[in-house]
């Protein structure tokens, strides 16, 4: 699809069927219509799932708009100057098929999983990543795994596992992405997946791609998975498996491939650092030969091990400016094609991210052992107590818990936050990043320029911009290892 062809007059004679990604749902909470893809949701009214239900690729552009003015009582010359625009904008969000393989370009505001909520507007959970196990076969200096697990209980069986995503549904989850360490280490997971289609929840699959056979692959289609994201530490093998820790990259190439075709949506996520920043326009080029319709670019966030290797992780002021500029031209250039999505480091900025739309508002991590926290790593906060599923139900915890209604809205909020315009946007910033910098989560995140402490993140941001090179094998010599089973 070439980059302004969503702005043409739809040909009334084709016959426009909705992608495999999207799914047309009922919302379980307010009944409204919903159209699910990776990573976001757009709400629809009913006309417009109307139109979303006769794309199915036997109803022509002439027999949709037939049958709409019909049933809606409306002129066919005035309806379809409005079905042609509705249509072209799905076709621009690769939504939307029309002999031609889809892409995910979105080109108008919706409010979906990854969107900040207005002003006002009550807690709602969206998004669920269930973390199924911390095993993993690589060992990555960046991993969010915890550096110190204390085991009390083992991994949540099956069973377990089902009722978190039976609650999720009943609570209104739209998305589960399950996650680890490694997921496919969990021999059930086609079984999660086929639970959670079930339970209404749009299935996303974060994995290395480590152990992703044909096989294994064929098996979580037919559960119903519907999208797959697969990690890349680098554009070529050999940084690539000196990252990992592993010789893994020839066999995450295959397993790209292999979800190409499955005919699976495919993102590449690549976690950028001082090893591989300098690498954007080689990544991009990756992507767009392994044909992901979505390619993210996630700066370290500095928690579990990536806290512990800061030093050596962090990327100088040059080349963050020079990865920036490589990855809006990359987006801009593949505009229609497939998403770039790159976001700033935090410790490189002068306002801090509203880190998970906002402390308990839109998110929930459960982690192996069925602890529920409002992000993967709040775990690192001391003396905030957390939940177990196996204790209090979902519902209960994301509504009644301590935890969740700890740091909610701005009523917790200190100066400079209190009475700064912006407290409703970005929340304060991330709590964990202001536990760990400053020893207190009430702060403000210090990646915010008004922070009282944001010395110590610039302070930290220009000493890795004199540090010099280091040579990738002696850099990641303190590599974690992956922990072992809990099961």
């Amino acid at each position: 699809m070439r980059d302004n062809e969503s702005d043409k007059t739809l040909n009334l004679k084709v016959r426009p069927c909705l992608a495999k990604k999207a799914r047309l749902v009922k919302d379980r909470v307010n009944g409204e219509p919903l159209l699910l893809y990776p990573e976001g949701v757009l709400r629809l009214n009913d006309t417009a799932a109307a139109i979303v239900d006769l794309c199915d690729g036997r109803h022509t552009m002439v027999e949709i708009v037939t049958e709409l003015a019909g049933r809606y009582a409306v002129p066919p010359e005035v309806l379809r100057a409005q079905v042609d625009e509705f249509l072209k904008r799905l076709r621009g969000c690769g939504l939307l098929h029309s002999g031609e393989r889809g892409v995910l370009t979105p080109r108008w505001k919706y409010r979906g999983v990854n969107t900040p909520r207005s002003p006002g507007t009550s807690p709602r959970a969206l998004g669920l990543l269930a973390e199924l196990t911390y095993r993993c076969p690589l060992h990555c200096p960046y991993c969010s795994n915890p550096t110190e697990f204390s085991l009390t209980e083992g991994e949540l069986t099956t069973a377990e596992w089902e009722r978190v995503l039976g609650e999720a549904g009943e609570l209104g989850v739209l998305h589960v992405h399950f996650s680890g360490g490694e997921p496919l280490l969990r021999p059930d997971l086609p079984e999660l997946v086929r639970s959670a289609r079930a339970a209404g929840l749009y299935t996303n699959l974060l994995t290395s791609s480590v152990g992703l056979t044909p096989a294994r692959g064929e098996q979580l289609q037919k559960a119903g998975l519907d999208s797959v994201q697969i990690s890349f530490q680098a554009d070529e093998a050999g940084t690539a498996d000196v990252i990992a820790g592993a010789p893994a990259h020839a066999r995450k190439l295959e397993a790209a491939r292999l979800v190409g075709e499955l005919g699976l949506p495919l993102t590449l996520n690549v976690v950028l650092h001082r090893g591989n920043i300098d690498r954007i326009e080689a990544l991009v080029t990756l992507a767009e030969e392994l044909g992901a319709e979505r390619l993210e670019l996630a700066s370290t966030q500095y928690y579990g091990w990536a806290w512990t290797n800061r030093a050596s992780l962090l990327p100088s002021r040059i080349q963050v400016e020079e990865a920036s500029a490589a990855a809006t031209a990359a987006a801009e250039r593949l505009r229609g094609r497939m998403q770039v999505v790159y976001v700033l480091p935090d410790y490189f900025r002068n306002r801090p991210k509203p880190c998970m739309n906002g402390w308990g508002q839109r998110h929930l991590t459960v982690n192996p052992v069925g602890d529920v926290l409002p992000c993967p790593t709040a775990g690192v906060i001391a003396g905030l107590h957390f939940e177990n599923i196996r204790r209090k139900s979902l519902r209960w915890i994301w509504e009644e818990s301590d935890a969740f209604n700890r740091f909610r809205g701005t009523g917790w909020m200190r100066e400079p936050c209190r009475s700064c315009p912006e407290r409703e946007k970005d929340f304060g910033g991330c709590r964990c990043q202001a536990a760990l910098l400053t020893g207190d989560v009430a702060h403000t995140d210090p990646a915010c320029g008004l922070s009282p402490h944001h010395e110590t993140v610039a302070v930290q941001a220009e000493r890795a911009s004199t540090r010099l090179e280091l040579d990738l094998s002696k850099t990641w010599s303190w590599r974690c290892n992956p922990v072992p089973s809990h099961g």
